[in-house]
């Protein structure tokens, strides 16, 4: 077993908290990521893990044994950082082995187990080759052969993707992904891109300021996020926003920004007449309709943006700017006339002053 428990976790330098009571469970051979701007403590909370930073107050187990106070040879992680870290005179066979050889494994010993992680990153082909002789990407699996051949009891990834190019990131966290399915072993990937966060990870822990801001399921994040930080910073294009206010009626609606939209009365139960809101629109949950369409929007079209199958469609509403998503794009042209529409089970809605949303299903 393999599962991660943090308790209370603080981490101060000097007088400057960075992370402040964060509780966390981590699963057996679970893959979590953790998610969010720089500076918000996500990589403090990494290395408090591995045991290169020390904690100020709590306490961190892996699998049942408190490793608060171990060094991080004895707690089971192997780590991968962004910078790959090679030794630039050895082979990558040596580079890979390294750590095994200081150990005092025999090369009897050391053999199937190169073979193993070798094959199983594509690697066989180039194990007699120094590191400047390889690309980018080829050294990143190095890099991660170092530490998968140590067979840990947690992997830990320090932004692994971040030096490399848009399409070689998409390659290699499509087999980080695999390689985890294969193995099975407890892991934490910390990075800023949330696109990166929602395709590889069984659970995203988003973070803020040092505090954990939402856990979830990447669809538990992206469909319902809590709070108008969440709802901002998962999702491409960004979610739009319009300060309105609650309509009396027959139906439950919020008016403002120049549109008028029904709400789902079962999502949103304590809605009041006249209460303030912030009502969040995501661009793909829109579509082009007809002008007298439930929930239409009217605007005009200001730019839109080819994204190859789709395209965003950015729209002057009432003096303000909202984008949509679709598949027509090619058909709108700036300063066209549009309109478009989203179903009421689609709109968030947020308390304006503490930012967190209003839903309650």
């Amino acid at each position: 077993m393999a599962n991660i428990t943090c308790k209370n976790i603080v981490k101060s330098y000097g007088a400057h908290p960075v992370i402040e009571g964060l509780n966390l469970e981590i699963s057996d051979r679970e893959f979590v990521v953790f998610l969010g701007p720089s500076g918000c403590g996500k990589s403090t909370m990494l290395r408090m893990i591995a045991g290169l930073e020390e904690v100020s107050a709590g306490h961190i187990a892996i699998g049942g044994t408190d490793v608060t106070d171990l060094p991080p040879g004895e707690r089971g992680v192997a780590m991968v950082f962004q910078s790959y870290a090679l030794y630039p005179h050895m082979t990558v066979a040596d580079n890979i082995t390294f750590g095994l050889r200081r150990q005092g494994n025999s090369r009897a010993e050391i053999a199937p187990r190169l073979k193993q992680v070798a094959d199983l990153l594509g690697l066989t082909p180039f194990l007699e080759r120094r590191p400047k002789n390889l690309s980018g990407g080829q050294q990143q699996r190095v890099a991660m052969a170092r530490a998968m051949i140590k067979t840990p009891k947690v992997f830990l990834f320090d932004e692994p993707l971040s030096n490399l190019d848009a399409k070689l990131r998409e390659k290699l966290r499509t087999e980080i992904r695999k390689i985890h399915m294969q193995l099975k072993t407890t892991t934490i990937f910390v990075t800023h891109d949330q696109l990166e966060a929602m395709t590889i990870a069984d659970r995203i822990v988003l973070m803020r300021d040092g505090q954990i801001e939402q856990m979830g399921t990447p669809d538990e994040i992206f469909e319902r996020p809590r709070s108008r930080f969440v709802a901002d910073f998962i999702g491409t294009p960004a979610m739009n926003f319009v300060r309105a206010e609650i309509r009396a009626g027959d139906e439950l609606c919020a008016s403002g920004g120049g549109l008028t939209l029904t709400l789902s009365p079962h999502s949103f139960p304590d809605l009041v007449a006249g209460q303030k809101v912030e009502l969040g629109l995501r661009p793909a949950r829109m579509e082009l309709c007809g002008q007298n369409s439930h929930n239409a929007i009217h605007g005009t079209v200001v730019l839109v943006e080819n994204m190859g199958a789709e395209g965003q469609v950015i729209t002057n509403v009432a003096g303000a700017e909202v984008s949509f998503v679709t598949k027509d794009f090619r058909s709108l042209s700036p300063g066209d006339p549009v309109t478009f529409s989203i179903a009421p089970d689609h709109i968030h809605v947020f308390d304006p002053e503490t930012g967190r949303s209003l839903r309650k299903d």
